[in-house]
Parts: structure tokens; sequence; C-alpha cells
């Protein structure tokens, strides 16, 4: 007799020990399947206290468990959620303590989206470096627009949301729609053709005097379309829709999408709108607003007008009160003469009689100094004389000096300039003397 599930002849298979078990399958995985990248959807996404992440990745056809570590993690440059369709890149192995099989996640990305997304940072950075962005070239929008245009799919619910609002708010300004598919490969060209069509409107109309009731005038575009995933919005990342935009003519107001999403449209018009309701109100100020400016403004000129006429009749009456009696007027014109030719004369005299004491006073201050300067002189002139006085050769005479001369009457100054009998003349103070050298004596 045999035991169950043994055939006779049959080697029997080899006991396992659990443990050995799954670190073989987890060694045969490796082995034939890592590195391995996978896609799905994230189901059952949680973050625990320690930074490591759990969750599941699904499609239609199976599951798989999933463990991305705090280092992997922190590198994630989105917040991963539920039912986002991710593509994953790691290794397949066992966690042995529970036997199940689960993927090592090593890096993360949105699928599909995510390579949109790297497309979509590439063409932004490259037109903000060509000035695209520029918010020196973002233009204000009309407070009070005489034609809106509209490019949007007829179809979508955008241009519901937009027309219900300017209804409500402006029925009275012109709406001009130019339709444009919104979404798929063709709906870049087909924005750029609706706004050059719309362009070339605005122009013709500028050039000339158009008849706004068949062509009327826009002062601003609306360029909008309802929310969606970053595939659905992709025609507004589009580089020809970019530079179409910055082409306008006029002020361009950008509503795509939701107020969490951002189009290169967006960046390039002159100013972005959350949502396209929010894009209409921005360009239309409510009809009651602009009654209640007009009605305060008609307020104020009929208090303008009230008080000019009623500034006029005083004015009239003040001029026909001067005007009932001319008489009085001239007698008054006379009498205001007459005050100012006694003012002139008045003045005249006092004039006069200012010029005649200053000319009085620079006399008498003239004779003064004239006075002065003669006393100074004279003062001076003595002290001269005195100094002179005592420069006298007579005074040095008088003090016992005399002076030497030859038969000649050249001075003598100097004992060895005489010789042994020569006559010489002293004169002194009182006469002179004739002497004759007898002996002279050098020093």
């Amino acid at each position: 007799m045999t035991a169950p599930g043994l055939e006779l002849g049959a080697p029997a298979p080899r006991v396992w020990a659990v443990g050995a078990l799954c670190r073989a399958i987890a060694d045969a995985l490796e082995s034939r399947f890592n590195p391995v990248a996978v896609q799905g959807e994230i189901s059952g996404f949680s973050r625990a206290a320690s930074g490591h992440c759990y969750f599941s990745i699904k499609d239609s056809q199976g599951q798989l468990r999933c463990a991305m570590f705090r280092r992997a993690a922190s590198l994630l440059d989105f917040n991963p959620r539920d039912g986002e369709l991710v593509e994953l890149r790691g290794r397949l192995g066992v966690y042995e303590a529970r036997g199940d099989l689960q993927f090592i996640v090593e890096g993360m990305r949105r699928a599909g989206q995510g390579a949109l997304f790297e497309q979509f940072l590439r063409l932004k950075a490259q037109l903000e470096a060509e000035g695209l962005f520029d918010a020196a070239r973002k233009r204000p929008l009309s407070l009070r627009p005489r034609g809106i245009g509209l490019v949007t799919s007829p179809g979508a619910a955008a241009l519901h949301d937009v027309v219900t609002a300017l209804r409500r708010r402006v029925p009275h300004i012109p709406v001009t729609l130019v339709p444009a598919l919104v979404q798929g490969a063709a709906a870049p060209a087909s924005i750029v053709a609706a706004l050059s069509k719309l362009y070339q409107r605005i122009e013709a109309g500028q050039a000339q005097a158009a008849d706004l009731a068949k062509n009327p005038a826009v002062d601003v575009i609306l360029l909008v379309r309802g929310g969606g995933s970053i595939e659905d919005l992709w025609a507004f990342n589009d580089e020809a829709v970019a530079r179409a935009v910055v082409q306008s003519p006029v002020p361009m107001v950008s509503g795509v999408g939701h107020e969490t999403d951002f189009t290169i449209a967006d960046f390039c018009a002159d100013v972005r709108a959350p949502t396209p309701t929010a894009a209409a109100e921005l360009v239309s100020a409510p009809r009651e607003v602009w009654l209640g400016a007009l009605q305060l403004l008609e307020e104020r000129l009929q208090q303008a007008a009230l008080r000019r006429l009623d500034a006029g009749a005083q004015q009239v009456d003040w001029l026909a009160a001067r005007l009932g009696r001319p008489s009085a007027r001239m007698g008054e014109e006379a009498r205001t003469l007459q005050r100012w030719g006694d003012r002139l004369q008045h003045q005249a005299r006092l004039q006069i009689e200012r010029q005649q004491q200053r000319l009085q006073g620079t006399s008498r201050e003239l004779a003064q100094a004239l006075r002065e300067r003669l006393q100074r002189d004279e003062q001076r002139l003595a002290e001269q004389a005195v100094r002179l006085e005592m420069l006298s050769p007579q005074r040095v005479l008088e003090r016992g000096y005399a002076l030497l001369s030859d038969a000649e009457g050249r001075p003598v100054t100097q004992a060895a300039g005489v010789r042994v009998g020569q006559g010489l003349r002293a004169q002194l103070a009182d006469g002179a003397l004739d002497l004759t050298v007898t002996h002279p004596r050098l020093l």
C-alpha cells in the first residue's frame, strides 16, 4: 500500500523548509526577471511614519503588492494617489515573513503623463528664454470692451459656461465666436487657424471704419476649454499655439482647464483665468455696475449744472446792479482817480524829502571826512619834518663833529689819504677852520 499522492517507482519530492523555499523562489525571480519595469494603476497607497510607502499596482488582469522605501520615496517629484497610472522600476522579490510576492520600487513616474510633462517643461523653458512669458509684454484688459472674441469648441461645455456668464453680466456686448478643435492631434492647427482668422477680422476692423452692427469691434479674446487630463489639454501646450497667442493684436485671456491646470498658453496669454467662467467674468463687469456708475455720473452732472446756473445768475445780478447807475460808477471812478493822484503827490513829496535828507547827510559826512583827512596829513607832515630835522648835517656838527675836506672840497674820510703839509678845511657848527697836516696818525 502506498502513501496518498505518491506513485510506485516515482522519486520522492524534496522536502523544503518554508523559509528555504521562499529564498529559492526569490533567487529564481532575481535571476529570471530583475531588473524589471511595470505599468499599472496605484491602489491602496499609504505612507508609514518611517517614510516607507506601501501600495499595490494593478490593471484589469492582475495585481502586485509593492513597497517603496524612504530613500527612493524621497526622490519623487509628485505625490502618488490612488487611481493614478504610473510606471515603476525596481525588482521582484519575496517577503519571506508572509510568503508574499512583492515588487521593490526603486523609481516611479507618471505613465505617459510623465513623458508629456517633461516635454512640457522643455518647451516652457525654451519659450521663457525667448521672452514670451515676460510681464513687460502683458497688456491690461479693457474695462469696457466693445466686443469679445471667443475661440473654443462649439460642442464644449466651456462654451455654454462662458456664454451663460456673458449673457448674465453683459448681454449688450457682442461676442464673436470662432470655432476650433480643443482636443486631439488636429487641435493645435485648428486653434492656430481660428486665432489667425480672428486676428484678421480685428485688423480689418481697425484699418477701416467697419459697420459695427455687421462686424463688431473686438477688444479682448477668450481662449477657453474645460478641464481634463494632461493629454486632453495637450493642444494648449503646442509651440505653434503659444506663438500664435503672443501675436494677438488685443489682450488675450486664457481660461483652460481647472484652477490647478497650467498650460503653455496660460503663460503666453496676457491674463490667465482659473476656469472658462472666470475668464468670462474678468472681461465683463456686470451691467448693473456700469448702470449705477452712469446714474452717479448723471447726478453729478445735474448738480454741477445747477451750481453753474446759480453762480451765473448771481454774476448777472451783480453786473446788473453795477450797470444800473452809470453816474454812480463814474463818480466812484473819479474819486478813485483823485485818491490815486493825492497818493502819488504825497509819495513824490516824501521821496524828495528823503533824497534831500540823504544829500544833506552825505554832505556832512564828506566835510567831516575831509577835515579828518587834513588833520591826518598835517600830523604826518609834522612827523616827517621832525625826522628830517633829526637827520640834518647841521645837527650832527652841533654835537661836536667836524666835516673835513681837501682844497678841492672833496670830503676826507680816512687818515691814510692825507700827507704831511697838506692843507685841509674843517667845517664846524658855527664856522670853518683851515688846517695843515703835520703828523698823520694811523690806527
